[in-house]
């Protein structure tokens, strides 16, 4: 399946746009990264994990992409992956645009990526309390829980051989 840079699709009365993020749009991402009601961090938690404007846009223009969700131009969502590690890295969606399917669109994009640039297995982390949203999300889009890491988060797996099937 081609990219869905250039495919605009109509989601209960939004008009979501899928691009490639480019380095201008990092300050739209630390703005949905921070509006969000599960798993928030302030910027000043984001830099106290390495987290900053500066190490977004290197991953950015490095072996990472990102991608962001526009609805009339206004960046709602964005996903990034790291092809090195093998990670997607961040899938976040602004609260009044959850549940519409753009997280599902975002992933399928950071997944076939992934896939595209050789990696046969992809991981991510989120929050262990099974009662986060995230969990049961990735879960339905067929990744696989494999427990609670070091670091305390959850690691999932997931096979992306066959990604365009989805």
């Amino acid at each position: 399946m081609a990219e869905l840079e250039q495919e605009t699709t109509v989601m209960k009365n939004a008009s979501i746009h899928i691009r490639v993020a480019t380095i201008e749009d990092v300050p739209s991402l630390f703005d949905v990264r921070t509006s969000v009601r599960e798993n928030h961090m302030s910027i000043a938690d984001l830099a106290s994990v390495n987290i900053t404007p500066e190490t977004i846009a290197a991953m950015l223009t490095g072996e990472g992409r990102g991608w962001v969700a526009e609805d009339l131009g206004r960046v709602v969502a964005f996903a990034m992956a790291n092809a090195t590690e093998a990670t997607i890295f961040a899938v976040f969606v602004r609260p009044e645009y959850e549940g519409i399917g753009i997280g599902r669109l975002l992933m399928r994009e950071a997944e076939q990526w992934l896939s595209t640039r050789g990696c046969g297995e992809i991981w991510l982390r989120t929050d262990r309390n099974p009662k986060v949203r995230s969990n049961g999300f990735y879960q339905r889009l067929g990744w696989k829980n494999e427990g609670v890491q070091e670091d305390g988060q959850n690691q999932y797996t997931k096979r992306v051989d066959n990604v365009d099937q989805q």
